[in-house]
Order: structure tokens, then sequence, then C-alpha cells
């Protein structure tokens, strides 16, 4: 792949570094998986509960790569024409009212039905050309001179057939148009799928990745995500802050607080100039950490409990 700046992946801890100087604190494995995609060229299936960083792995590797990041977000029903390209249909029409009011230049001194359609032919195949193509962002990353990251977002949200037609892209880094042929990357882009495992990936598409799964921090890794990304709170504060959600972590709850929701719980507690959990703030916030009603008040019952282990 030819990367703008390819010494920026000449390492494990390279790549360690630069993803930490903007701000995203990852360990060894995350990175080394971003080592060996950038150096085999293979994509990577990133795996893993929601909020936990796979989105914003992508959008902070294309940052340090220095390279545009195109997103695909998946949905129920996606299908090729919006993920590959459609053919602009009113430029198409437009092209052919100015033929129909050339056809007489155009066929003029044609000798012969054969002679006639053999000049209407050469005009028809433009409507088919790049220029009547609005590219989508599976093509965009194909077309990309300098290479991208392409971040396929949620692709277990999609149906199984769209899964199918991924894999010739992540096979060869190719897609087949009808019309016009095969189109293949100009350079390689860093490919990265995300799933929150709402259902089972396919087989033949696993076999064409790497795979990583990105779990919840542990209350190390966390406290030095917070402290990268809310740096004003106290340390002790933040102690307990992370303690408290890992301890929710451990309820059993609709959702689980993400990494995401720990740091906005942080801010929210800098926001409100708090320099201790006690219980009405913790109340008054839970809504910050907790995305369902039932999960709120399944954790008031033992609240005194979580914060008392949390603020030991």
């Amino acid at each position: 792949m030819k990367l703008k700046h390819k010494e920026k992946i000449d390492s494990v801890d390279v790549i360690t570094g630069g993803l930490e100087s903007l701000g995203y604190i990852c360990n060894e494995s995350l990175a080394t998986a971003v080592y060996v995609a950038c150096q085999l060229e293979k994509p990577i299936l990133v795996e893993g509960p929601a909020g936990v960083g796979k989105t914003e792995l992508a959008k902070v590797t294309a940052e340090y790569l220095g390279v545009p990041l195109i997103r695909l977000q998946c949905y129920e029903g996606l299908d090729e024409a919006k993920a590959l390209y459609e053919w602009k249909y009113g430029k198409q029409l437009l092209y052919t009212q100015v033929l129909k009011e050339q056809l007489g230049d155009i066929l003029r001194g044609a000798e012969g039905l054969a002679e006639s359609v053999r000049r209407l032919h050469q005009f028809g195949d433009i409507f088919y050309s790049k220029e009547f193509l609005e590219a989508r962002p599976l093509l965009k990353a194909l077309w990309e001179p300098n290479g991208c990251i392409l971040l396929i977002d949620e692709i277990d949200k999609a149906d199984q057939e769209f899964e199918s037609f991924l894999l010739e892209l992540l096979s060869d880094y190719q897609i087949s148009v009808p019309e016009i042929g095969t189109v293949k990357a100009v350079t390689r882009p860093v490919v990265l799928l995300t799933s929150n495992n709402t259902r089972e990936i396919g087989d033949a598409l696993k076999r064409r990745c790497l795979h990583l799964y990105i779990p919840f921090p542990d209350a190390a890794l966390e406290e030095r995500i917070i402290s990268v990304r809310v740096p004003e709170l106290a340390a002790d504060l933040r102690t307990r802050l992370v303690a408290f959600v890992q301890g929710l972590r451990e309820t059993d709850l609709k959702k689980h607080p993400a990494v995401s929701e720990t740091i906005d719980w942080a801010r929210t507690l800098l926001l409100l100039h708090a320099d201790q959990l006690d219980a009405d703030l913790v109340r008054n916030t839970l809504n910050v950490l907790l995305k369902f009603q039932e999960d709120v008040e399944r954790v008031q019952p033992d609240l005194w409990q979580l914060l008392n282990k949390a603020n030991r």
C-alpha cells in the first residue's frame, strides 16, 4: 500500500505511540492488528460491544496515517446501489436529448443500416462510462489515489446477501460493474469492518479478514483513557468513577455502560464541579451512563453498595 507516510507503520510500537498521540489509548494486540493489516493488506473484522472504540479506531487510524476516511454505514436492506455506485440518470437523459437533436448530423452520409447502427453504437457506449457514474463509498475507496481507510460500519446489521457481495472486494480489492467491467483499486485501502455481534458473521467473510475483538477495558486501561480524554478531572475522582463503572458492568443490565459513556460521565462530573461521588450526584447523572430506564431502576437498590466499593 502506497501510504503517504510509510514510516508511520514501521512497527507495532510506532503505531501504538501514534494512536496514543491522537488520544486513542490501545493495547499491544490492537496495535498489532493495525500493523499486520497495513503490512499484509488484509481487512480487519473488529468485533466487540457497542461503544468500546471500534469506529473510533478507524477514524483515528485514518488521521494518523494521513489518508481519507471513507465510511459505509450498514443497515438492513442496504444494496449495491447505495454501497457501490448509481448511474446519473438525469445526466443520461439530458445526453439522450442532445443526441436526439443531433441525430441528423450523426447519420448524414451513412450508407445502409449497418453503418447507421455502427455510428450510433459509439455514442451509446458513453452512457455507461465513468462520466455518468455516481460513486458510492466502496467505489470511492477503490478510486482513492493515495489510499484510504474504508470503514464498513456495523456489518452485522446488513443482510447476508450484502455480506456475500463484499467477498470480491475483501479478497482482491476489486469490484465487478456489469456495464464497465472490473474496477481494481488504484491503491489498496485499509479496510475495517465493525460488528456489535447482533448476528453471526459468515465464515466466508471471516476467512478474508484478520480478527480483532475489543472488550470492555479493565480498570487500569480505562483510567488511562479518561486521563487522556478528560485530563482536567482530578485523579482521585477519576479512580472512583472508573471503579463505579466497572462495578456497573458486573451487574445484570440490559446494556452495560460503554467507554464512550464513561467519558461522557467524566465530562458531566467535571461540568457539575464534582469533587467526590455521592448518592445524589450519581442518582441524578445515571442517565448519562445507562440508556434504559429499567437499568436505572435495577441499579437503584444496589447504589450504596456500588458507591461504597468505588469509594474504598
